[in-house]
């Protein structure tokens, strides 16, 4: 999906404060629920299988001199899940899994933004944060992408794609029913179009 081209552009995102000083402030965005999805992948009984989750809100600035102060604050509603299979939804939704009834949404808020060694965030970029599952609070990490639009001006940061990856246990967040089913290890495979506005 991602090229070493597209890549290339953050160079210029990057460079983009010497230019524009203006540009400095931090930029509010809003999400494109439409063009967005928070992906998921779980193992149920060996195979792999894959669900999403759509975004209920999502508060997000980035700050184009300075790409560590950018900060994320997402909901995403539990209670319209899906996954392949309609038992599997069911049952994740279940009190012994996600509990949806109880806490029908996964808050993610950053609190910190770290860039790749070169200083860029093509190269090995990470933002960490707060997820709340289920009442439980616990810090993760994941990995982060940032570009901008494909052959839009150095200068145009109107509209951006994010993905974001990683990974966590779903049993510390006390989301262990159906042990003997369903492995511990759930991958998170997030995907953003946002845009500035207020």
């Amino acid at each position: 999906m991602l090229n070493l081209s597209r890549r290339s552009v953050l160079l210029s995102v990057l460079s983009l404060p010497l230019a524009h000083p203006l540009l400095a402030a931090m930029q509010p965005y809003k999400l494109d629920a439409r063009k967005s999805s928070v992906g998921f992948y779980f193992n149920l009984s060996g195979t792999n299988q894959k669900g999403t989750m759509p975004v209920r809100s999502a508060q997000i600035r980035i700050d184009p001199a300075d790409l560590t102060r950018s900060t994320v604050d997402v909901s995403v509603d539990v209670t319209r899940a899906k996954t392949n299979f309609v038992f599997a939804r069911n049952a994740m939704l279940g009190a012994e899994v996600l509990d949806a009834k109880q806490f029908p949404t996964i808050r993610f808020v950053s609190t910190r933004v770290q860039l790749g060694k070169s200083g860029r965030i093509s190269d090995g970029a990470r933002i960490a944060g707060d997820l709340t599952v289920r009442g439980v609070t616990l810090p993760i990490t994941l990995d982060a992408e940032l570009y901008r639009r494909r052959g839009s001006a150095s200068a145009d940061l109107s509209t951006l794609d994010i993905r974001l990856r990683g990974q966590i246990s779903r049993n510390s967040f006390g989301a262990s029913g159906y042990k003997e089913l369903v492995k511990d290890t759930i991958t998170l495979d997030i995907r953003a179009k946002i845009q500035q506005g207020k």
